[in-house]
């Protein structure tokens, strides 16, 4: 809740664009944004201690988790005064994501991970982290889409002209994407053993499984349109959106129908 109330003051004071904001108003925002993340990462030590286990093995715990390295990056980001205004529009989104993290009926008891169980463990983290990833690359192409909007009013264009140059933006989503995409291929890469350790086969017929190929698939798209056919930052821009929120959508429905992830 402490979390909550940190990103949230942060979206009050520092994302929408005013004349305060314009002109440089937005340490208080990222005061408040780093007072978010540091009760975020108490709430995360302390469920991880108190379960005594890695806390990712439920729906909660993965929002959690996720948003809280969104978090981190946004606070790095938010270190550099150029970068500031850019850091703090993840702000609204940990906010809703965690509004609606509140939700009970996503607590509920997963499959049990015992941290000696390293392969597992590592699993888990790396398909995350490559969420994560995914989750900041989007931001990235929101930012690289509004500073390359002609029209904007001027509270938006007095936000965008401080933002970091499309090249350098354009940089940051390339190489985001390709450090998430090797994310999520490693972390693949041991569910395809320990499938085998368990179930004696590679693969076996799962939503989840399916779903997870499927983004992987897309993410590839990307990089290989981005790399092999040299596909524009404005067309890579919008793929990164499109995927990420391919994966907010359907996320969960694919993990509750999964009885491997879900039994």
């Amino acid at each position: 809740m402490l979390a909550l109330v940190g990103y949230g003051g942060a979206a009050l004071l520092g994302v929408w664009p005013g004349r305060r904001g314009a002109k440089g108003g937005f340490l208080p925002a990222s005061v408040a944004m780093a007072a978010g993340f540091l009760a975020h990462s108490a709430a995360l030590l302390g469920r991880g201690f108190s379960l005594n286990r890695c806390p990712v093995t439920n729906l909660f715990e993965a929002l959690m988790f996720v948003t809280w390295m969104v978090a981190l990056a946004g606070v790095a980001a938010s270190l550099s005064a150029r970068l500031r205004p850019a850091s703090l529009l993840v702000a609204p989104g940990l906010f809703a994501v965690g509004v609606f993290g509140l939700n009970p009926q996503l607590d509920q008891p997963g499959p049990v991970l015992e941290l000696e169980h390293a392969a597992l463990s590592l699993h888990v983290v790396l398909v995350l982290l490559g969420y994560a990833g995914f989750a900041a690359a989007s931001v990235l192409a929101f930012l690289y889409l509004i500073r390359e909007v002609p029209g904007l009013k001027p509270g938006w264009r007095a936000v965008a002209e401080r933002l970091p140059a499309a090249a350098r933006l354009e940089l940051g989503l390339e190489r985001v994407l390709g450090v998430a995409l090797l994310l999520l291929t490693a972390g693949l890469v041991i569910s395809f053993g320990l499938m085998r350790e368990r179930y004696g086969v590679l693969a076996r017929p799962d939503p989840k499984i399916a779903w997870s190929m499927m983004v992987w698939a897309s993410y590839l798209g990307l990089a290989v349109a981005r790399l092999g056919f040299r596909t524009g930052a404005r067309p890579m821009a919008w793929g990164a959106l499109g995927c990420f929120g391919f994966v907010l959508l359907t996320f969960w429905g694919t993990n509750l129908l999964s009885p491997i992830h879900h039994p």
